[in-house]
């Protein structure tokens, strides 16, 4: 029996009775060691010594102490995993760029090419070794970032060079330790993994969401990804997410193999996989691949294939790395799961271009762990070679797709009692019209592209997202709302709305119609380019509408310009080209670009924003390899296009020189000088544009 007050604590001994005082910090460090010992023993292994009521008693100690003594607050007390339901990130994720950046690997799906990666792995070493074989988890990639013995970091993979902070909600992972066991650690390393989300955790989130009529995960690794940027880690918590950690990184390891190390790591805390195996032959590798290729379906978690690795460090330094990817490893992929079930119907959707997707309405069918019953069939073109007939055991495969696809037809379980085939529709399933086929084109399209709904609604969706317009709160469901009681006709209308429009309409109270109008209010502040992507012209995506922003200046400019005049912009070819002066040959586009105007959209570069591009870099092809210290690799590629230089991702002769930072890949700087190229640091390339 314990009793507090701010600065005593009485603990009785059981067996004498007899009362103590104790320091209430001896007590609390004496309590966060217990729980993070016995959270390690039933999270990780699987093998907990006390009950879940001795814990949780055990865990209300800790936190009533921790609430009389806030100044022994300790963010990676057993007590913060909880997470907060506070929302302390409003303004989104930070970002922090990797100590060493988190390339990817090699993926196959041949046995052939494994023994190829093998066979060059043997001739460029020409020394005996080992590779390391492990599971490859579905999931979501983490870094870990530890120091004297505890977490202060976790980042998401991004875009390799820099991801997102995750810390808050990575402490609410059961698997993942906040403080080391033990002593015998580098007092700094990084840990690699992968953030996973159980099948039975991803069932009953499911579950639930269905229940509240949200939309489905179509995956774990969705599910787990969705997961981890929340804003609200207590919400991350419940979620149950697990973690398997696969890689140690750091500048004094206790071992030079990578197996080895990950025992290692293992006697730390970490949860590694107990399925890693040592081998020396091709033989022992292809026996490991077969072996996981059938077991894996009963692993509690989703696997796709096998990750392969030359277990020494020191040999996988002399083996190098390629632009990408390292040459001392490749990931073996499995190939996707097939499942046979029956053909019931065939439905057809309308995509916002009025391109027409054909959707196979199946019998309920388990694949990679979730229940099937609808499948793309593509096109009209995919149907035709299929020769699908109502009735037919078709194959089904997710092989990493959100919607399942069908890839054949069992014609020996068809009989002669087999329903009618399968023909692709001729008039659009929501307004009628008569659908058309672009020439060198496999789909058809609905051209009723003002009166057809779901292309109304489809625009409207494209405008409002989060690479267009950014306006918060216009997903699909209250798109379809506002649509269906005659608010919103075309995009110009979201910026004539009211709160008294809406807050009185279904699940949309005075706060939330607050919330959206002022975010519609803030869109009008979005670049011109952004606008311009926005709109949805055919075929000009977000690279597109960049370019022609800058090479136009302003709408009237692009609205004029010939089909000349919009080819000579770089990267702009005939059929965007084409495609932009059919937009705005309609004079419905022409009325909505002034209408979107006259409500205060951004249709021309402001002339602060003008003087930001010069002609330094024009006519100069520049790569970017390695890490920087002032800038991003992001801001640099705006950097180079906002100074008429072009950006590319491979190395060739057409290369002017390469924007060359820290830890750039040996390959690449091996290319450039057998090409004869330039390599020009951080600092000499911001002198060159001033």
């Amino acid at each position: 029996m314990q009793f507090y007050k701010k600065t005593v604590l009485l603990q009785v001994n059981k067996e004498s009775g007899r009362t103590k005082l104790m320091d209430p910090k001896e007590r609390i460090l004496e309590l966060r060691e217990t729980l993070h010992r016995h959270n390690y023993l039933y999270y990780v292994k699987n093998s907990p010594v006390i009950s879940d009521f001795e814990f949780d008693t055990l865990m209300h100690e800790l936190q009533d102490l921790e609430l009389f003594h806030p100044e022994l607050f300790d963010p990676n007390s057993p007590t913060q995993r909880v997470g907060s339901d506070i929302n302390t990130q409003k303004g989104g994720f930070k970002q922090a760029e990797h100590k060493y950046p988190m390339l990817s690997l090699d993926n196959t799906y041949s046995e052939q090419e494994v023994a190829d990666f093998f066979n060059r792995v043997s001739e460029l070493l020409n020394e005996p070794f080992e590779i390391c074989c492990e599971l490859k988890y579905d999931g979501l990639s983490i870094s870990l970032s530890y120091q004297d013995g505890k977490l202060i970091q976790a980042t998401t993979r991004g875009d390799g060079v820099k991801g997102d902070i995750v810390t808050d909600n990575v402490k609410t992972i059961r698997t993942i330790p906040l403080v080391l066991t033990g002593s015998d650690y580098p007092s700094e390393f990084e840990v690699r993994g992968e953030i996973l989300m159980p099948w039975t955790s991803f069932e009953k989130l499911n579950e639930e969401r269905a229940k509240n009529d949200e939309p489905l995960f179509a995956n774990p690794r969705n599910a787990a990804s969705g997961t981890l940027k929340l804003l609200n880690s207590a919400e991350v918590g419940r979620r149950k997410l697990d973690a398997y950690l696969y890689y140690l990184l750091g500048e004094h390891l206790p071992y030079d193999g990578h197996y080895e190390n990950m025992m290692y790591l293992s006697g730390l805390g970490f949860k590694v996989t107990d399925h890693i195996r040592k081998c020396s032959t091709i033989d022992e590798v292809m026996e490991y691949i077969t072996y996981w290729d059938t077991e894996r379906k009963n692993l509690p978690i989703a696997t796709d294939g096998v990750v392969l690795k030359v277990n020494s460090l020191r040999q996988q330094r002399n083996l190098g790395y390629k632009a990408k990817s390292p040459r001392w490893a490749i990931a073996y992929k499995f190939q996707a799961e097939k499942a046979l079930t029956r053909l019931n119907s065939v439905s057809y959707q309308v995509g916002r271009t009025g391109a027409i997707t054909p959707v196979a309405n199946l019998d309920p069918v388990q694949l990679s762990g979730t229940t099937v019953k609808r499948a793309s069939l593509h096109n009209a073109d995919i149907i035709e070679g299929m020769d699908l007939h109502i009735g037919d055991m078709v194959y089904v495969e997710k092989g990493g797709e959100i919607i399942p696809k069908i890839t054949g037809v069992d014609m020996d379980s068809r009989s002669f009692m087999m329903g009618d085939k399968v023909e692709f529709i001729k008039y659009c399933p929501e307004c009628d019209s008569k659908l058309i086929r672009y020439e060198g084109e496999a789909a058809h399209y609905c051209p009723n592209i003002n009166g057809c709904a779901p292309q109304i609604k489809g625009r409207i969706e494209h405008f409002a997202s989060r690479k267009a317009m950014n306006i918060d709160g216009m997903g699909p469901e209250t798109i379809d709302n506002f649509f269906n009681v005659g608010l919103i006709n075309d995009i110009s209308d979201l910026y004539n709305l009211k709160v008294k429009d809406l807050y009185r309409l279904e699940r949309m109270g005075i706060k939330s119609a607050e919330n959206l109008i002022n975010s519609i209010e803030n869109s009008k502040a979005i670049p011109f380019e952004r606008v311009l992507f926005a709109l949805g012209i055919r075929f000009v995506g977000e690279v597109a509408a960049k370019k022609l922003a800058k090479a136009f200046k302003n709408i009237e400019k692009l609205m004029s310009a010939t089909a000349e005049e919009l080819i000579a912009v770089n990267e702009i070819g005939e059929k965007i080209a084409q495609s932009v002066i059919d937009f705005f040959a309609e004079e419905k586009n022409r009325i909505l670009v002034e209408k979107l105007s006259n409500a205060g959209l951004q249709f021309s570069i402001e002339e602060t924003e003008n003087n930001s591009f010069n002609s330094k870099l024009e006519g100069k092809t520049i790569v970017i390899s390695g890490v920087f210290e002032k800038h991003s690799r992001d801001e640099y590629k705006a950097i180079i296009e906002n100074c008429g230089g072009k950006n590319s991702g491979s190395i060739s002769s057409k290369t002017s020189f390469i924007l060359a930072g820290d830890n750039m890949g040996p390959s690449k700087r091996e290319k450039a000088e057998q090409l004869g190229i330039p390599l020009i640091n951080e600092t000499d390339f911001l002198k060159m544009i001033e």
